[in-house]
């Protein structure tokens, strides 16, 4: 039976949805998604009887990847024409408001089938009941493609798997090849002493263009953790200040990229205003050969192909250490999850085909052969042609790259780590004390979020960033 389309009052809600049929496809768009009846039980059950007769089974798939939207309408529009199970695939892709859409479709008893994941959400998911458990569905050999890269709490809730990774982000110093070349710098830095001082000598060359040698965007509260999340890392074994070993914050491990940002500073070499930069702006000075150095992920190849076409010659390299050890790993993000069963579906048996299509190699490797993102399925990596962008071929995933723990999320009293941060760079100070103080806030903040059950977050006592290496490639 039919449902009637439900209505959101959401004006700023955008969808295109594509139903294709054999080869065939077409595009309509709406301020409301007005999904597919769901089969019902019955139907599910005979689903032999209704291939056999000619008539298809129905699935929608939800998911708020706009970047990427040609893309999946093209991989939903073949498997529509070439899969052998009757099934048919209508692809939604929303613009915005897609968790309240969400709400909405589950309330209603209208949710999909099929559901686009992210890690910013799929927490909230699970909790709300929307996800179905990946575990009965699938097969050990299919489950071993993804064994070294199961995370508690980032794809697996309660010993659950919900989820599973397509693609992520690698982090790299990006830096401009033309002003090395003028600063007489051959390679990239190794370590932070070495990044000061490229900064320095490249702020000395490029005065006569209003070049620095290094930026960050501080804008916004994230801009150190973008800055330095990945060299602490790769120099500590611990993420944004957390000990996965205690179980604790130790922001003293970020202490000596905050210190060399202050000598950055205090040298001339970090552009001005940098308090005050956003990482667009920031890039479209790059983009016309105004900074040196800066720290990003992997979707800077886009950026500099489409957004802010490159006037210079750029490249990438792995980030420095603190010293040029490698005690860890530098962390792939954003990669834990990516598409998850409805836990409303009728036709579950159904939609794990299609989710198991979504996550074979061959379709996997297109996303990042059509540089889409970064692939994080050691058996993709392995088998992927070269990005199609110039330079995502340096962010593919070697063996430094790895999926770390989850960091737990928590709110401290007083200034957080960026505003503390940022007053250091600007100002000086005891950067000792201050991150003693500032770790004490925050785990103060943990031990409130562990007692009231918001966090399932415990101390991993064997836990060694070092294994974790070489777990992305094969």
């Amino acid at each position: 039976m039919q449902k009637k389309p439900f209505h959101l009052l959401l004006s700023a809600a955008l969808l295109t949805t594509l139903s294709a049929c054999g080869s065939g496809a077409s595009d309509t768009t709406s301020g409301s998604p007005v999904p597919s009846a769901p089969a019902s039980p019955a139907a599910n059950a005979s689903a032999a009887p209704a291939a056999a007769t000619g008539a298809k089974t129905k699935l929608t798939y939800w998911t708020n990847d706009r970047g990427a939207a040609d893309h999946i309408k093209a991989e939903v529009a073949k498997y529509n024409a070439e899969n052998k199970d009757n099934i048919e695939v209508e692809v939604t892709i929303m613009a915005d408001n897609y968790e309240q859409s969400l709400d909405v479709a589950f309330a209603s008893n209208q949710a999909p089938d099929i559901i686009r994941t992210s890690g910013g959400n799929f927490a909230q998911f699970v909790k709300k009941g929307y996800l179905e458990s990946l575990d009965s569905y699938m097969t050990p050999e299919f489950k071993k493609r993804f064994e070294k890269l199961i995370v508690d709490d980032g794809n697996r809730i309660d010993g659950k798997i919900y989820s599973l990774p397509n693609y992520g982000i690698t982090w790299r110093l990006i830096y401009n090849v033309d002003l090395f070349q003028k600063a007489g710098i051959t390679e990239p830095p190794k370590t932070l002493n070495e990044l000061v001082e490229d900064a320095k000598k490249i702020t000395a060359a490029g005065k006569d263009i209003g070049a620095y040698g290094f930026a960050g965007s501080f804008k916004n509260n994230g801009g150190f953790s973008r800055t330095a999340d990945s060299i602490s890392a790769l120099s500590t074994g611990m993420l944004a200040g957390f000990n996965f070993k205690t179980g604790k914050f130790d922001f003293t491990s970020q202490i000596p990229m905050l210190e060399a940002l202050r000598k950055m500073k205090q040298d001339g070499s970090l552009i001005p205003g940098f308090e005050l930069l956003d990482i667009d702006p920031l890039r479209a000075q790059f983009a016309e050969g105004k900074i040196g150095m800066y720290i990003n992920h992997a979707s800077e190849p886009g950026v500099y192909k489409n957004q802010f076409p490159a006037k210079i010659k750029w490249s990438a390299a792995p980030v420095p250490t603190a010293d040029g050890t490698i005690n860890g790993a530098s962390p792939f993000l954003n990669a834990t999850v990516f598409l998850a069963l409805s836990s409303k579906s009728q036709v579950k048996a159904k939609a794990y085909k299609f989710l198991e299509y979504m996550y074979s190699p061959d379709v996997l490797k297109t996303y990042q052969e059509d540089s889409v993102g970064i692939s994080a399925v050691p058996d993709v990596i392995a088998v992927a042609k070269k990005p199609s962008f110039p330079n995502m071929d340096l962010f593919v995933p070697n063996k430094y790259d790895a999926l770390y723990p989850v960091v737990p999320a928590v709110t401290p009293e007083g200034k957080n780590l960026g505003d503390t941060a940022l007053k250091y760079i600007l100002e000086g100070g005891d950067a000792n004390k201050l991150m003693t103080e500032l770790s004490d806030r925050y785990n103060a903040a943990l031990d409130k979020a562990r007692q009231a059950g918001t966090t399932t977050n415990k101390p991993m006592p064997d836990f060694d960033a070092k294994k974790l290496q070489g777990s992305m490639v094969k």
